[in-house]
């Protein structure tokens, strides 16, 4: 017996997927008690997260059966690569620190990949309100209104740099800009791809953080590259380690980038 096809287009299926998952997650949210325990790799994870990664899923399985599922809260195995081109990358909590502390700044990132490349994401950040979405050739999108990067003027005299924690841990920055760390990687291109930064780096993301901002950020007009590590597209997981950090800085012309990559200087 066959899987009837899909009754939604993949985009609305992600979209469909990320509204769910942010209206439970904000139950979780407010919730005392966050399940927190923290990873192998130092980083923490909530029982929401965990949550979240078992519906995604278990709807992904049953909506695209044959497609490869990836994410955050999972071990990938070699030889688990799907016969279908398309890849799910997810991220169950970008900004679980944030979301363990009560901040409001976390969202869920779900990106579909084909030939190992973004085509499409939904990415939702519920207490905020912010549903960013995209489509390759088809614009980047806030809440259904289209958005574009917009490179420092004389009407935005107060433009800022969004980073994470680690840049100025790691890197020496001459970037003049008013610095904010936002503790989303996804959020800080996010806000880059919507006009308000003009540059965004994060040191440390891996592949299910930056699918989406990636192809949002490019999409919105920006220019986006990795900082002195190979470029994460075409992604393959079977090629790829799991844990492969991928330091990213995208700027809102290509001008501004190549600028920035002058200002952000590896430490030692």
């Amino acid at each position: 017996m066959t899987n009837p096809p899909p009754t939604t287009s993949p985009l609305d299926f992600a979209v469909e997927l990320v509204q769910a998952a942010g209206d439970l997650l904000v139950e979780r949210y407010f919730r005392k008690e966050k399940g927190i325990s923290i990873k192998f790799d130092g980083t923490l994870v909530t029982e929401a997260d965990l949550e979240i990664h078992e519906l995604f899923q278990e709807r992904i399985k049953q909506q695209y059966p044959h497609e490869l599922f990836y994410s955050e809260e999972m071990h990938y195995e070699a030889g688990e690569m799907a016969a279908d081109p398309h890849i799910w990358v997810i991220d169950p909590i970008d900004g679980t620190t944030n979301f363990a502390l009560g901040l409001s700044i976390w969202g869920v990132l779900v990106a579909r990949l084909e030939a190992g490349f973004p085509q499409l994401a939904a990415m939702y950040f519920p207490l905020l309100n912010e549903l960013y979405t995209v489509q390759r050739e088809k614009g980047a999108f806030l809440n259904g209104q289209r958005i574009h990067t917009h490179p420092p003027s004389a009407d935005q005299p107060f433009s800022f740099f969004a980073c994470c924690a680690r840049t100025f841990r790691h890197y020496d920055v001459s970037i003049r800009y008013k610095a904010r760390i936002l503790g989303s990687a996804a959020y800080s291109f996010c806000c880059l791809a919507r006009g308000v930064a003009v540059v965004a780096f994060e040191s440390t993301p891996k592949i299910w953080d930056i699918a989406g901002p990636w192809l949002l950020v490019e999409e919105a007009g920006g220019a986006i590259t990795t900082l002195g590590s190979a470029s994460p597209f075409p992604f393959h997981p079977e090629a790829t380690e799991f844990n492969h950090e991928f330091p990213t800085l995208a700027a809102a012309s290509a001008q501004l980038l190549e600028k920035a990559r002058l200002q952000i200087k590896p430490k030692g």
